[in-house]
């Protein structure tokens, strides 16, 4: 099973422990929200094979539990999940990373999430913070993304108004597929021919200096980049909630307490109205608890 996560994520932090005690570990997940006895649709991923209490999810039960819904072509097909990691206590770093709060089993699923998305869309102050690289293609994953007619890897998209970024990194100058730069159409004409010299494609989805939120879902769909899954940071994910265009929030909670002033999963200006989420699926490892939240919307009827 290390092999397996480390296929998944490349890296596997705090894992020291022999092969046998981590794959124990593992055994333990289980879900609880909805029931294995729940009814689901035909064709439906909501249940996969693997009931609570079996010995252990393979990965493509996890994949099948994370699938995207079925999407249209185009800009109108984009659904932009996110993905974060809190505390108890709300905070989302610990010394300013979010490694500390994280498990094995964490990392187990941040890897399927990648694992499943066209593109990663991040900030580039998260770029910056945590040393981005770029995703590297799965084997665990090949037949799947194949079948779909995605690339071997996600594609890494950095949104930056400033395009500040340091262009001999490996996010740049190592990736599987082309590293995608999301700025406004007034952005500095300099940096942006160094971002396309770099080999980067530049995305404009705004008209001012920076991209608008509500605009880069559609931007990076009409690429055919419509999976889409950000890791934040926090003001670029409250700028996507409040722009109204997180489909959904994949929150995994910590069983660790870190008081301190770390931010919190959304960072912003508050809504006028809190915005609804509805629970589509919690599972549990080792005291962590792996929450699915879709965003409510009323039926058209």
């Amino acid at each position: 099973m290390v092999d397996t996560i480390v296929m998944l994520v490349g890296r596997v932090p705090g894992v020291c422990g022999p092969p046998d005690v981590l794959r124990a570990t593992l055994r333990l997940m289980r879900r609880l929200f909805p029931s294995s006895s729940a009814a689901a649709a035909p064709g439906s991923a909501a249940v996969p094979a693997t009931a609570p209490g079996d010995p252990e999810w393979s990965i493509e039960e996890i994949a099948d539990e994370y699938a995207y819904p079925p999407l249209a072509e185009g800009a109108d097909g984009a659904w932009l999940r996110g993905n974060m990691v809190a505390s108890l206590d709300g905070a989302i770093s610990h010394g300013g990373r979010s490694q500390p709060l994280s498990s094995r089993s964490d990392m187990w699923i941040f890897g399927v999430l990648r694992g499943l998305a066209d593109v990663v869309v991040v900030g580039a102050q998260t770029v910056r913070l945590e040393g981005y690289r770029p995703a590297r293609a799965r084997a665990v994953f090949a037949d799947r993304r194949a079948e779909a007619g995605q690339a071997p890897a996600p594609a890494i998209a950095v949104v930056s108004a400033s395009l500040e970024l340091d262009f001999s990194a490996p996010l740049f100058t190592e990736p599987v597929v082309p590293t995608l730069v999301v700025t406004g159409e007034c952005a500095p004409d300099d940096r942006v021919e160094r971002a396309r010299a770099a080999g980067a494609e530049v995305v404009f989805a705004g008209e001012g200096d920076a991209a608008d939120p509500a605009r880069v879902p559609a931007a990076l769909a009409e690429r055919g980049l419509r999976r889409q899954l950000t890791e934040g940071g926090p003001t670029l994910l409250g700028e996507f909630a409040a722009a109204g265009v997180l489909d959904e929030l994949c929150l995994s909670l910590s069983p660790r307490v870190t008081v301190g002033e770390a931010p919190r999963a959304m960072r912003g200006p508050a809504l006028p109205e809190p915005d609804d989420f509805t629970l589509a699926g919690v599972l549990e490892e080792d005291g962590f608890l792996f929450t699915r939240y879709r965003r409510f919307r009323q039926s058209a009827e």
